[in-house]
């Protein structure tokens, strides 16, 4: 079982201090983190599951203490991963969750609302579609014949994964009420969620489909300036489709998936 962490749709987070180390409020929720990344694993144990790999894919991607991980899993850490939160995925995994997601850079209602760069995307369409991280990351899914069976997060990141996972188990711990506020659920009642949720997806593993992302894919990607929009088209394969937006489109999904982290991280370096 494969799970990508972010930490924004973590229970209780509602400002980027709280995502940021080194600070005590940091330190207190990579601990919330790590308590619903192991209610996953509970949950998968229970139901049968026996080798994990976790991949820490929150900011600098070094968030999780390994020693402490459930089900003896697999650690991915650091900061550089070609595939970056799907980093490790390959068609020997027979499931793969999505947890402490967050909405994408257009759902303004969703706490820390963003899609990879804050700074420089102001916007991700996935065949028309607004994708946030959910989305885009399904991509590789669907290369690699690996159903998404769960996500965690706030409502808005659910109902934003619908379109392209829409058999998901859906665990929301929080509700939003603004891009610095939420109503949260009890840490250990959001961890019971998760970890009943796991178990229920996978008892019906059998019944997921793939991701229904119709192929060839089109990405559009929005800027917050021209600049940036300028110089993802030196990417081949991309095309200016206005002045702050361009298109990626790929018959390949995993092709597709590597060209839009190339302009993620080419903005990147320009933004920050």
């Amino acid at each position: 079982m494969f799970l990508s962490t972010d930490m924004e749709g973590t229970a209780g987070v509602v400002d980027w201090g709280q995502v940021r180390g080194p600070a005590q409020e940091y330190e207190y929720y990579r601990g919330q983190l790590q308590a619903e990344v192991n209610a996953a694993i509970d949950g998968a144990l229970a139901a049968g599951a026996t080798e994990f790999l976790v991949n820490d894919s929150h900011s600098t991607m070094q968030n999780l203490r390994p020693d402490e991980l459930h089900g003896r899993a697999g650690y991915l850490s650091g900061r550089h991963k070609p595939l970056y939160m799907m980093e490790g995925l390959d068609d020997s995994f027979d499931a793969a969750l999505f947890i402490s997601y967050h909405g994408s850079a257009d759902s303004t209602s969703s706490v820390l609302f963003h899609t990879y760069n804050p700074r420089a995307i102001a916007e991700v369409r996935l065949n028309g579609e607004i994708a946030g991280e959910a989305g885009v990351n399904a991509l590789v899914a669907l290369a690699h014949g690996v159903p998404v069976v769960l996500i965690s997060g706030d409502r808005v990141t659910i109902d934003e994964a619908q379109p392209f996972c829409p058999d998901i188990e859906s665990v929301v711990v929080k509700e939003s009420v603004s891009h610095n506020a939420a109503l949260s659920m009890h840490p250990e009642t959001a961890r019971e969620l998760i970890r009943d949720g796991t178990q229920r997806a996978l008892d019906r593993l059998a019944d997921f489909r793939l991701p229904t992302i119709t192929l060839p894919a089109e990405l559009t990607i929005r800027y917050h300036n021209r600049a940036l929009a300028e110089l993802a088209c030196e990417l081949r394969g991309v095309e200016r489709r206005d002045e702050k937006v361009v298109a990626l489109r790929n018959d390949d999904p995993l092709r597709l998936f590597r060209t839009f982290i190339a302009a993620v991280m080419l903005s990147r370096g320009v933004s920050e």
